[in-house]
């Protein structure tokens, strides 16, 4: 390569970089992406753009996937977010697409397969990846739940059930209105747009403990993103980098040049998602291609025509009709209502790209909180300096609304007063510096108290960050293994909230002396968990499903969405109410038994059997013979929804989706280096021996350590 700077591997296979300069270093950056996950990055790009049916295969399926991402319409406008980057910072996404397109000048041999000639990659490309990791499926999955809202209206729902399910967000609710609106068949399910290339998102822990509360003296910082799991290769890269300005050592997820987790010599941060509310969703009344404005204006929708190559295929033709609301779910010929819907993020990157690339060599928690509140998409960001400062940061772009709005109910769009009203500005998102407990923990739920705004209208509950508190609050000599012990913690808060009701009522037998005798562990040797996961269960199809929504509805929920992963914490308030309009007159307790009764006459098994397995290669999915060895496992998936070790499996879009620790990070700045672990390994090559490397270490609880020390084993880059 052109350039100066040394680029190599340590023994764990983590690709290091030495170099003068920043610009030598990204060109180093790109090309250590474009070698060990070109085919990740080319993939992620196909589906981006809305090629999978030109370059892969032309199935139906794929066609449906090129369909949402042509309604999505990320890639355009791009131009404009290049012309918001920085002068510097184009200089170096310049040096790191150079180190791409030098890596993929040998492309890899699946594209051969597919008969594809990459185009060279390019700053677009690299800010078509930031907006598909800041949707990835959580900001999909708000718009999926205000989606139900919708169905559950128009299958007859009664409104005090919808305001016990959804408490103080459904203000102005017009149900005679949201009837009317002609809902389209979901385009595709959130699991078959992301299991083609990148993981989906569910959750995600992370914390922050000052310096007062550890055996060092210095801040402790630990992340364990929660992503899926089994698939192959891993999201995140890690990466050391040194340069004469510094150095940096984290993960980041390939195709941008950022380290979004890591550290480097004065400050550590780590990121969780947020469910923050920028998916809104407008009521259009359509007549003639037009939709109404006022009383009487009608408007011409814009019609974006999109050809979908299909391979060996006629192409298809698709045409959206958008406004200033976003894409119109429907043809406005035909009279009637219809949601144009828009994500707020969805025009976005420049930004994120200037402040992201300062994360290299920022001084302090402060600083750092200012550069990351700028990122546009959403999360929890903590931090830590080696001054002994902690933080916690909210990013994203969140819309104004008018008082008295949500933006969970879709309000009608001809009125203007409904509009949004720009962005809130970061200093009003939640926030926090040097916290008196000592410490800060996020794992998805509300943190709309440290903010002057509510970005969070429905996310997940509190048990996680509960238990992870609880832990940090009573040990003020905190080390790096114990957040490693934190990180393993498979004890459930939601269990043991549950089990205090249902403990008395339990009958005489050894199966319910399991369950009474359980220690709220989703541990592998468990029974007690999953006879609990039964009860649990069976009174969701008890509540929601005989007294709601029925049966089969909410059997498709919990087998084939994410519905009651992402917002459980909103059915369990209701089951654990003394009283509930959902209950049909019952009381809690006669459900409770009814419940148990059930689980108790199933078969017993040990939660671990019911929780294996295979982690399937991106491009082939599990087509091969596995002993070709592009699929791995069968893994185990240890905890539950609810414990900080999440474990999460269910079927979406007809594949199994699993979430859990994807990479797990602790960061000392008592030291220089970091502690990790992740699901996979560095490459995504299969033939490589650095595919998979890093698995036995994320199933066994094994932490690396990775740092920038001259004294390291180097081993050549290949």
């Amino acid at each position: 390569m052109n350039g100066n700077g040394k680029i190599w591997r340590d023994s764990n296979g983590v690709c290091h970089i030495e170099a003068e300069n920043k610009s030598d270093a990204y060109r180093l950056m790109g090309y250590a992406h474009g070698r060990d996950r070109g085919m990740q990055m080319l993939m992620m790009r196909i589906l981006g753009e809305g090629r999978a049916s030109e370059i892969l295969d032309s199935s139906d399926e794929l066609l449906a996937v090129d369909t949402f991402f042509r309604r999505m319409n990320w890639y355009s406008l791009i131009s404009k977010e290049v012309d918001k980057l920085l002068p510097e910072t184009i200089t170096l996404m310049n040096h790191y697409c150079d180190g791409v397109n030098t890596a993929l000048g040998k492309r890899p041999w699946e594209c051969r397969l597919f008969g594809y000639k990459p185009e060279p990659w390019c700053i677009e490309n690299s800010i078509l990846i930031l907006r598909m990791i800041g949707y990835l499926t959580l900001a999909q999955s708000q718009g999926e739940m205000e989606r139900l809202l919708i169905e559950m209206i128009q299958a007859g729902l009664d409104e005090a059930k919808l305001h016990e399910l959804f408490p103080g967000i459904l203000g102005e609710m017009d149900m005679d209105l949201i009837k009317e609106i002609k809902l389209q068949e979901r385009l595709v399910s959130p699991a078959s747009l992301w299991n083609i290339a990148a993981p989906l998102a569910m959750a995600s822990n992370n914390w922050v403990v000052s310096g007062s509360k550890t055996a060092s003296g210095k801040p402790i910082l630990s992340n364990d993103p929660h992503l899926e799991v089994n698939r192959l290769p891993n999201v995140w890269y890690e990466m050391a980098v040194k340069t004469s300005e510094g150095y940096a050592v984290g993960a980041n997820m390939p195709g941008v040049p950022a380290l979004l987790v890591g550290r480097n010599k004065n400050v550590s941060w780590g990121a969780t998602y947020t469910f923050m509310d920028g998916t809104d969703s407008w009521i259009e009344k359509c007549s003639s291609g037009k939709y109404l404005r006022g009383t009487d204006q009608w408007v011409p929708f814009n019609e974006r025509i999109e050809i979908i190559k299909r391979k060996k295929k006629d192409p298809v033709t698709v045409t959206f009709y958008e406004n200033p609301h976003g894409v119109l779910e429907g043809d406005p010929h035909q009279d009637g209502y219809y949601l144009a819907t828009a994500w707020a993020s969805s025009l976005s990157g420049g930004v994120t790209l200037n402040n992201a690339l300062e994360l290299f060599q920022m001084e302090t928690v402060d600083q750092g909180m200012g550069f990351l509140g700028k990122i546009e998409t959403s999360w929890n960001w903590v931090l830590a300096d080696n001054k002994g400062n902690i933080g916690y940061q909210m990013s994203g772009l969140m819309p104004k609304r008018r008082q008295g709005i949500s933006g969970f109910v879709p309000m009608p769009g001809w009125e203007e007063k409904n509009d949004w009203q720009g962005f809130v500005e970061t200093e009003d998102l939640p926030c926090c510096y040097n916290p008196d407990c000592g410490y800060f923990v996020t794992s998805n739920q509300d943190l709309n108290p440290y903010g002057k705004v509510d970005p969070i209208n429905a996310g997940m509950g509190s048990y996680r960050s509960d238990r992870i508190g609880k832990q940090l609050a009573e040990n003020n000599q905190l080390t790096v293994e114990d957040m490693a012990v934190i990180h393993f913690d498979f004890y459930s808060n939601q269990a043991a909230l549950f089990m205090e009701i249902l403990a008395p009522l339990l009958p005489e037998g050894d199966k319910a002396d399991i369950l009474r005798h359980w220690n709220f562990e989703y541990t592998a040797e468990s029974e007690g968990a999953y006879l609990f996961d039964q009860f649990y269960k069976n009174l969701y199809r008890i509540v929601f499903g005989q007294n709601g929504l029925g049966v089969d509805a909410v059997d498709y929920l919990d087998q084939k969405t994410g519905m009651f992963n992402d917002f459980y914490i909103n059915f369990d308030r209701i089951l654990l109410a003394e009283h509930s309009v959902w209950f049909g007159g019952h009381s809690r307790e006669a459900l409770f038994q009814q419940a148990v009764e059930t689980a108790l006459a199933s078969c017993v098994k040990r939660w671990g059997d019911t929780r294996r397995v295979i982690m399937k290669n991106i491009v082939f999915d599990g087509k091969l013979p596995r002993f070709l060895g592009f699929d791995r496992g069968p893994i185990t998936i240890n905890g539950s929804l609810a414990t900080p070790h999440q474990g999460q499996i269910f079927e979406s879009g007809g594949r199994q989706t699993t979430f859990s620790p994807s990479f797990r990070m602790i960061v000392d700045m008592a030291t220089e280096e970091i502690h990790t672990n992740m699901a996979g390994g560095p490459s995504d090559r299969r033939f490589s021996k650095w595919y998979c490397s890093d698995l036995k270490n994320w199933e066994t609880g094994i932490y690396k350590r990775v740092s920038v020390e001259d004294n390291q084993e180097k081993l050549p880059f290949k």
